[in-house]
């Protein structure tokens, strides 16, 4: 008998492969470890910056407006001097009266030609003063004469209204001009025809906010009233009831 073949075994069919078989792409192991470092940064407290914000929400939540004084010329303003003014001028609306629009404060430093700093210096005073950041001004053109450039810093000015208007003019009136050396009175022809008064002061120092120990220059400053009055005899009687010191 011939040798028996050897029974051979049936080959297993190759596994298709499973196209369907889900395979976990490496971007999708980044997305899920960006997603929990999501999540623990949303858990973390806040830093400095979160800190400083809600303790500003709570500093301010805590201060009711409603208790805060108003300025006391305001009050002046409105229990005597508009009634006054309606008297004497025969106003039929209360609204015609004349009042106070703002003030504003000007320093020329004309050293900040060859020093960038004193500029800074007397912004800093006139923050002070004024308690309210100044603008620094800047030349419009160039002037060779005085060694001026264009768009150089020259000085610095600020605009009060409202509440801080009635606070400085009141330490002005009261304070500051009877510290003034050989003060005499202001003059009472200093007004532009429109309502609006200026004077000029030659030392800052005399506000009670500068300390003149501490003071490195002595600066000037222009002061400019600007008030509603359509002329400058409104707006004389209007200073004259806030006892402004006009010379006699």
């Amino acid at each position: 008998m011939a040798d028996k073949k050897k029974e051979e075994k049936p080959k297993k069919p190759a596994k298709a492969k499973d196209e369907t078989k889900a395979v976990k792409p490496k971007a999708a192991k980044a997305d899920s470890k960006k997603a929990e470092g999501k999540d623990a940064a949303a858990k973390k407290p806040a830093g400095k910056k979160g800190e400083a914000k809600k303790g500003a929400q709570a500093a301010s939540a805590s201060v009711d407006l409603s208790t805060v004084p108003p300025p006391r010329l305001k009050g002046v303003f409105e229990s005597a001097v508009r009634q006054k003014l309606t008297e004497q001028f025969g106003y039929k609306n209360r609204m015609q009266v004349p009042q106070l629009d703002k003030i504003v404060i000007n320093m020329g430093i004309g050293e900040a030609v060859a020093d960038r700093k004193k500029v800074e210096s007397a912004a800093g005073d006139l923050a002070l003063i004024a308690g309210q950041k100044p603008v620094i001004t800047k030349s419009r053109k160039a002037i060779s004469t005085y060694k001026l450039r264009e768009n150089q810093p020259i000085g610095c000015k600020v605009t009060l209204r409202k509440a801080r208007m009635f606070e400085f003019l009141d330490r002005l009136i009261n304070i500051a001009l009877p510290r003034v050396r050989d003060f005499r009175g202001l003059n009472p022809k200093s007004f532009d025809g429109r309502g609006n008064y200026s004077l000029g002061l030659k030392e800052h120092i005399v506000f009670p906010e500068i300390e003149y120990d501490k003071v490195a220059e002595v600066w000037g400053m222009d002061i400019t009233v600007c008030t509603t009055a359509r002329t400058d005899e409104e707006a004389r009687a209007l200073l004259t009831a806030f006892n402004f010191p006009f010379r006699q």
